[in-house]
């Protein structure tokens, strides 16, 4: 009795929650937004439309089993040019693709008439690809509504059952590849996003504890001068009074905020790196490749930031090149100061023809790109002409400078 009692309640219960499920599940699909950034049209897209065009028109005229030759001709042309805004339009492209394929699919049953269409008509497949990848995600469900009906009305063409079935799998698997595309894009972007976060998680940290240090000598000279003040000025006692009021609430301040940055991990006590500890690199980078640094120039009194930032770029390039430069014998560093900038140069002589994976995959580009940004600078990778691979960053010496 107890275990037939239970039954219906538990039935009931997982009917609930699979209705949550595919409720939730749907409400985030229609509130997905539209990719960013989707290409307008690149040449790529206006050769396609000048190769189908008249590759439709010719197989209308040399095929002999084409039915109704115009109209087929006719449709199919005019659906080519609507390539050229599938991307930024594509409920609207999927709409008039399909939905004419659709209504020709209707006239031909009422007809009686087998419609084929023409094997140029292939490229219908782009238009369920571009809905899935750039669409948001109401245009995605009225949009597969619109592609679904041509395939449930090809099930009263007279073909086999295994035709029908192979069709409609080619026009998922198409949205399939959409999909997939968008969400390894979304993954990408996403793991950009983190390491730009990181990054400049790292900066705040380092500018935290350059400033603590300033603020620090400035609350400690506001204590001296109170304690040495020799004719004991009121004036002056209220003047250092306000500096070390504020000056130990900056601080505090400050170590609340990056106290938060640095979720819960304890801080790091080690002294600060700069321009001349890269000169340490290259014990760490092992006999092959050979690291050589070159110092040159006024690289005295940098901002702490531009000269741990410096350090941080010339780690970073130096690891990606040991890691991945092919064949490499030997790296160079240089670092030489302006007046108004300082400039990093690491080149390595490996093989620049080889495939290279800071190219695709990784992020460590990407953070140093990123570095270089907060600060007011720049950076350029990329292989050289002969041999080779070369990261370049420029930052200025001051606030004010390019």
């Amino acid at each position: 009795m107890r275990g037939s009692f239970f039954r219906p309640i538990r039935r009931r219960s997982a009917s609930l929650t699979l209705d949550v499920v595919i409720r939730d599940a749907a409400r985030a699909l229609w509130a997905e937004p539209r990719s960013p950034n989707p290409p307008t049209r690149v040449w790529r897209d206006w050769a396609l439309v000048a190769v189908l065009l008249p590759s439709a028109v010719v197989e209308g005229v040399v095929r002999d089993d084409v039915v109704w030759r115009g109209p087929s001709v006719a449709v199919f042309v005019a659906l080519v040019p609507m390539l050229l805004v599938r991307r930024t339009h594509p409920l609207a492209a999927v709409t008039m693709a399909f939905g004419a394929i659709a209504i020709v699919q209707v006239v031909s049953l009422v007809a009686g008439v087998y419609w084929e269409g023409l094997s140029t008509a292939v490229f219908v497949l782009l238009f369920p690809y571009a809905l899935l990848r750039w669409g948001a995600g109401r245009e995605v469900a009225i949009g597969m509504s619109v592609v679904l009906i041509p395939v449930a009305l090809s099930v009263f063409d007279p073909i086999p059952v295994g035709d029908h079935v192979a069709g409609a799998l080619v026009v998922l698997f198409a949205a399939a590849i959409g999909t997939a595309v968008r969400y390894q894009d979304n993954a990408r972007q996403r793991g950009m996003d983190q390491v730009k976060l990181l990054e400049r998680e790292q900066l705040a940290r380092e500018l935290h504890d350059t400033v603590a240090h300033h603020v620090s000598a400035i609350v400690i000279r506001a204590q001296a001068g109170r304690v040495v003040a020799a004719s004991d000025p009121t004036a002056a006692l209220e003047a250092l009074g306000v500096i070390e009021e504020e000056a130990s609430r900056t601080l505090e301040e400050m170590r609340a905020m990056v106290g938060a940055l640095r979720q819960g991990e304890e801080p790091d006590l080690a002294p600060q790196r700069g321009v001349a500890d890269i000169e340490r690199l290259t014990k760490s980078a092992g006999d092959r490749p050979h690291v050589d640094v070159e110092l040159s120039g006024n690289l005295e009194r940098l901002r702490p930031s531009v000269d741990a930032a410096l350090y941080r770029l010339a780690q970073e390039a130096i690891t990606n090149a040991v890691r991945h430069a092919r064949h490499a014998t030997r790296i160079r560093v240089t670092v030489r100061g302006d007046d108004d900038c300082v400039r990093l140069t690491v080149g390595d002589d490996g093989d620049a023809g080889a495939f290279d994976p800071r190219a695709s995959s990784g992020f460590g580009l990407i953070g140093m790109a990123e570095r270089a940004k907060l600060l007011g600078g720049t950076l350029e990778a990329g292989p050289n002409r002969n041999r080779g691979w070369t990261v370049q960053a420029v930052l200025p010496r001051s606030r004010g400078g390019s």
